[in-house]
């Protein structure tokens, strides 16, 4: 039964994962075809074509290899100097650009002329390569936000998991209770697990992080904290102390090695599945772009663990970069985990939310062959336009990025050793999920 979960849980992953790819590619079909631009193909995966049909004047298709997808536009960049489309030259960078140019313009029809992507204004340029990552954005923020609107997200609450007997600074690093050690506050005051508390100094409070916040800013001070236990509410009068405590990080959790000193009172909250509010999702909704951001800058200093991890004896970090591969199989896991469904399709629905908002990230980098680096091309383009057209000077046309193949051809082949590399890492010491 758990190998048969295992593989349903991969094959929900994967049809999540050819949507997402799917949806990406609509959005630039969508908008070249909007703008005029002929599309002869649209493919979801690579490799051979495992199905297409033909309708109007493109083709639509499914290929063997889910790790990708394309749509195929004529006149992606603009003949040469000269206006000719063959390669001029025996050097093999100079072959790289015309290679690029030739296969741009291998499907020009007559009365194509005015259907090429390089003759659209630059900003229409910029809608159609942005079109594709801003459906991925769509996809992660609507799955992300409905989730936690509907279903919610495992969080700290304001119910007390456990009650601390003493004051111990926190980098001091020790449970046991010393015998010169102060009782906690909330010891002293009578809190206790399952306690679920309502109030602080008589104002309401709805989550944890404005409680821990109220806690943290009362140093020193006499305060009332009203609980429901047993279904009765109880004022509990006791005396906040300063105290060595982790840094937040002001949604609740902890600053990992950092310390403040704060307000102290001395209990564990219990954590739980919680409904988050509008605003809620949204402040979570920027948190996971903003660590999504912070990953993808340090995507570099990860690849030694990484290597160690697949090729040595190192441990695969829980934040270690992770392939397709090792989300279908994360995928999988997820169904075989001793939770409710609903449970389980929370968690496969946020996998794939965080694919999305991967794809969104990891395409909005200024690089050929990703659609942030034709959207740079473009945005210098209209910015050169401009800057000839305050001074005066003759128009300087559209900017060859065919120009910067080579560079784009460099791109590709570091991205496809580092996805190499997570693949090994994923078969043969995986992330696994508990």
């Amino acid at each position: 039964m758990t190998t048969l979960m295992m593989i349903l849980g991969i094959v929900v992953f994967v049809i999540g994962l050819l949507f997402s790819i799917a949806w990406h590619e609509l959005g630039h079909l969508s908008m070249a075809k909007l703008f005029g631009v002929r599309v002869p193909q649209y493919m979801v995966g690579f490799g051979p074509t495992i199905w297409s049909r033909k309708k109007g004047e493109t083709e639509y298709g499914v290929k063997a290899i889910p790790l990708g997808g394309y749509i195929r536009m004529i006149g992606m960049f603009p003949p040469g100097p000269d206006g000719r489309l063959e390669a001029r030259s025996t050097s093999p960078w100079r072959g790289m650009i015309e290679d690029a140019r030739a296969q741009s313009f291998e499907e020009l029809q007559p009365g194509d002329e005015n259907r090429l992507l390089y003759t659209r204004k630059p900003w229409k340029r910029v809608i159609v390569m942005f079109a594709g990552p801003f459906m991925n954005l769509i996809l992660a923020v609507v799955i992300f936000m409905g989730v936690m609107m509907t279903f919610g997200i495992q969080t700290q609450t304001t119910t007390v998991g456990k009650v601390s007997d003493c004051v111990i600074q926190q980098s001091e690093n020790r449970t046991k209770c010393a015998k010169s050690d102060q009782a906690a506050p909330a010891k002293a005051a009578g809190l206790e697990a399952g306690d679920k508390i309502i109030a602080f100094n008589g104002t309401r409070v709805e989550d944890w992080s404005a409680l821990q916040n109220d806690i943290r800013a009362n140093p020193g001070k006499d305060v009332t904290i009203t609980v429901e236990r047993g279904g009765e509410r109880l004022d509990l009068n006791t005396h906040l102390i300063r105290n060595q405590v982790s840094k937040s990080d002001g949604n609740g959790g902890y600053v990992e090695g950092q310390y403040v000193y704060a307000g102290f009172l001395g209990f564990t909250p219990a954590s739980g599945i919680v409904e988050q509010s509008f605003g809620q999702s949204v402040d979570r909704m920027g948190d996971m772009m903003e660590n999504g951001v912070e990953s993808l800058i340090a995507l570099p200093s990860k690849v030694p663990a990484l290597w160690d991890a697949a090729f040595g004896d190192g441990p695969r970090e829980d934040d270690s970069p992770m392939g397709v591969v090792g989300a279908a199989r994360v995928g999988g896991e997820v169904f075989t985990l001793d939770i409710p469904p609903e449970n389980q399709i929370a968690m496969m629905l946020f996998l794939v939310a965080g694919f999305n908002l991967s794809l969104f990230l990891f395409n909005m980098l200024p690089l050929l062959p990703l659609d942030g680096g034709h959207i740079a091309g473009a945005l210098w383009e209209s910015l050169r336009r401009n800057v000839a057209k305050v001074f005066r000077r003759p128009d300087p046309g559209p900017f060859d990025v065919a120009k910067l193949m080579p560079v784009a051809y460099v791109v590709a082949g570091i991205f496809i050793c580092f996805t190499l590399l997570v693949l090994v890492a994923d078969v043969v010491n995986p992330v696994r999920i508990s």
